[in-house]
Formats: structure tokens, C-alpha cells, sequence
């Protein structure tokens, strides 16, 4: 037999093993890729031979010759050699596509059936691969089985544990989700678990903007008691993870969706939900002052505060409070709006100090806190006439003294709001 011919049969061979262990074992809930060398690490954790029945190895009948580990299968963790990474990828993808172009001609199930068992260990080798993906939506779109969508649930997931940031598969659990919402009397409890699983993967892949995107994706789906049960939540998570903005974003989405209620509720005058909401948004602005005041400039913090603010200004103080507090004159919501902007400006005055020029973070600080009350200025109704010049100027020299380079531009934005103002 020629040495191409014993290559393409080792790597059969590799495949047959790889499938039987996904089959043998559907709760494996973790794939990573393991160095050859890392396996005599494990072998000493298991304890005993590194053979195919003790200590959770598998291995081909020339890995058990050569002494070579190819895979690991313990605890529902899956563990593959990097030393055979290629030839397990061209075997899965040789047999997958031809599967494949035979299924696009028949209806036969045995085919159907192999192009999900190809297509499975392709994906788990290669998370990208785009037409892997779409034939199993257009196979599980065919039989419509719930079993089958909890199925592309549990493999996206398994592919979600070595390669996070996956559009692919994130993609393909909006696919699924989308299949069985209104005809899955467990709905709620599926996007609890995706809430779940994002907030895991996010512990695990900083930054993970694909992950949370999937997150606010997934506020469509949830009852008003779940988007308050996940802003109270996330909080903690947010709290020790100042710096990631997707937290926050997902938070401002809650909250959203949270007012949208609101907006419905109002056809049925239900003054006691816009007071709940009203409560919500100023326990949100007043953790959001603690983490600015000990966390010393993180922008995202900030950023996350013209949102509140503005909603404030705009939807709550204007909308909300005229509505559930019909009995109050409109002066009284002029007062609360002042008092507002009065507290802005003693936060302003506590976060523009700069103890120590050598700390950078005093000096973001200062500037966040700055920019800020510049943009909140220009959020504020003609009509309330507040004077804030005399402020404005002091703002114009912190923000030239901590940031030189950019001095025509604070004047031209103090310049401009002057403008606006006369």
C-alpha cells in the first residue's frame, strides 16, 4: 500500500474514533487541543497506563505502537492532539462533503444522518466552516423535531467552549431560538440558560463583544420579571468588570426594554409600574456614581452615565414623573431637573481634582468628568435657562490644562454652546 494510501487511512481511522466519542459520550460539554506532551501530565493525574480503557485516553491501534496519546475523553471533557489536528480535519471535511453533495440529491435519512455526524466533527475542528452550518439548519428546518433544535443547541455550545468569539455559532443559536419560540413551553427557561452561558463564557473571554451582542439579542425574548431578575444580575458582574462596556450596553438594553413597558403601560394608566421604573433608573444612576468615585477613570463608566442621564432628562424626569405624579405642577419637575443638574456638577467638582499628575487615572478622570458635563450641557431644554457660563470657562482650563493638544477643540464646543444658549 502506498504511503499516500496508509496517510488517508490513518486519518479515517482518527475520524471513526473522533465520532465514536462524541456518540458515546453526548454530555461532553468542553473541546480543547492539547500538545502531545501535555497527555504524560495527565496520564500521572489519572494515575496507571495511558491505554484505550484506563485513565480516559483513546487512541488508534499505531498511537498504541508509537506510544502517542490522539485523544483524551474524561469527566465529559474532550482533549485532541495537536500533532493530528490536519489529518482529522481533512478526513472530517472530505467525508462531510461527500455526504453532503449526495444529500443535495436525495431524501435519503442514512445521508441526512451522516451529514450531521460529519458535519458535527468538521465544526468542532473547524468552527468557520460555513456550509457545515447551513445544511444542518436546512436538515433540522426539514424534520422540525424539537430534540433535533436542542441538538444544535448542545453542539454550538461545544464549539462555543474553544472558540468564544464564533459568529458562527452564535449566530446559529439566534437561528434556533427564533425555530422554536412559540412553539416551546420552555422557552424562558432556554434564554435563562443563554443568559447564563454568555456571563460564563464572558468570565473566560474578555471583551467578548460577539457574546454579549447575543445577550442583548436575547432581551426580545424576555417577560418583564426576567429583565428585572438579569439587571439585578448582572450588577455584581458589571461591578467587578468596570472596564468592559458590553456589560454596560447589555445593561442599557435591559433597562430599555424595561421603559418600552412603561410606554405600554400607560394606555392602561398603570401608575405604580412608572414609579417601579423610575426607581430602577435612580438606583442605576446612584451605583453608577459609586463605581465612577472608586474606580478612578474608566470611560465606560462614564459612558454608561449619558445614557442614564439622558433618559433621565428626557423620558423619566419630563414623561414618567408628569404621569405618576399627575398631581404635582409641572414647576415641581423644573425643580427636579435643577436639583439634578445641581448634583452633576458637585460629581463634576469631586472627580476633576487631580492629587497626582503621575497617576494617570486622576487625569482621565478629569477629562471624562469634563467631557461629560459638556455634552450634559447641550441635553439641556433651551427653556430652563440655567446659567452655567462661569462653569463652562473652568471647564475649558481643566480640560486644556489635562489634555493641551486638544485645546481649540474645548473652546470651540464652549464657544458653540454660548452660541446656542444666546
Amino acid at each position: 500500500m502506498s504511503e499516500k494510501s496508509n496517510s488517508e487511512a490513518f486519518a479515517s481511522d482518527l475520524l471513526k474514533q473522533f465520532e465514536h466519542i462524541l456518540e458515546s459520550d453526548p454530555l461532553i460539554d468542553e473541546v480543547g487541543f492539547i500538545h502531545p506532551s501535555q497527555f504524560v501530565a495527565l496520564k500521572e493525574e489519572v494515575g496507571g497506563s495511558l491505554s484505550s480503557s484506563e485513565g480516559g485516553v483513546l487512541q488508534s491501534q499505531d498511537a498504541l505502537e508509537n506510544g502517542i496519546t490522539n485523544f483524551w475523553n474524561r469527566d465529559h471533557k474532550l482533549g485532541i492532539s495537536t500533532q493530528i489536528v490536519i489529518s482529522l480535519y481533512k478526513a472530517a471535511k472530505n467525508a462531510f462533503m461527500a455526504a453532503h453533495r449526495q444529500h443535495k440529491t436525495s431524501n435519503d435519512e442514512t445521508l441526512a444522518s451522516e451529514v450531521l455526524i460529519h458535519g458535527r466533527a468538521l465544526l468542532l475542528l473547524s468552527c468557520d466552516f460555513g456550509t457545515a452550518w447551513n445544511s444542518r439548519k436546512l436538515i433540522a428546518s426539514k424534520k422540525q423535531l424539537l430534540p433535533i433544535f436542542m441538538d444544535e443547541l448542545r453542539l454550538s455550545a461545544l464549539v462555543l467552549s474553544y472558540s468564544p468569539k464564533s459568529e458562527q455559532a452564535w449566530s446559529h443559536r439566534r437561528w434556533v431560538i427564533n425555530m422554536i419560540s412559540g412553539r416551546c413551553s420552555t422557552l424562558q427557561e432556554i434564554i435563562e440558560r443563554e443568559s447564563e452561558l454568555v456571563e460564563k463564557i464572558a468570565e473566560s473571554s474578555k471583551m467578548n463583544y460577539r457574546a454579549w451582542n447575543h445577550r442583548c439579542w436575547l432581551v426580545s425574548y424576555m417577560t418583564r420579571e426576567q429583565v428585572l431578575h438579569e439587571l439585578k444580575k448582572s450588577r455584581n458582574w458589571a461591578g467587578l468588570h468596570v472596564a468592559d462596556n458590553s456589560c454596560f450596553h447589555y445593561r442599557r438594553r435591559l433597562m430599555l426594554m424595561n421603559l418600552e413597558g412603561v410606554c405600554h403601560s400607560q394606555e392602561n394608566d398603570s401608575s405604580g409600574y412608572n414609579v417601579k421604573t423610575y426607581r430602577v433608573w435612580k438606583e442605576e444612576l446612584d451605583w453608577n456614581e459609586a463605581l465612577i468615585k472608586r474606580y478612578v477613570g474608566r470611560e465606560a463608566l462614564w459612558l454608561h452615565r449619558r445614557f442614564l442621564c439622558l433618559y433621565w432628562i428626557r423620558h423619566i424626569t419630563a414623561n414618567l414623573l408628569g404621569i405618576s405624579c399627575q398631581s404635582e405642577p409641572k414647576s415641581s419637575v423644573d425643580n427636579d431637573i435643577d436639583s439634578f443638574l445641581d448634583h452633576e456638577l458637585c460629581l463634576l467638582d469631586s472627580c476633576s481634582t487631580v492629587p497626582d499628575d503621575d497617576f494617570e487615572d486622576f487625569q482621565a478622570q478629569a477629562i471624562h468628568s469634563a467631557t461629560y458635563m459638556l455634552w450634559l450641557t447641550k441635553q439641556i431644554p433651551k427653556s430652563r435657562g440655567i446659567d452655567l457660563q462661569d462653569k463652562l470657562a473652568d471647564l475649558t482650563r481643566l480640560l486644556s490644562k489635562a489634555c493641551p493638544e486638544r485645546s481649540s477643540l474645548w473652546d470651540y464646543l464652549v464657544d458653540n454652546h454660548c452660541e446656542r444658549e444666546n
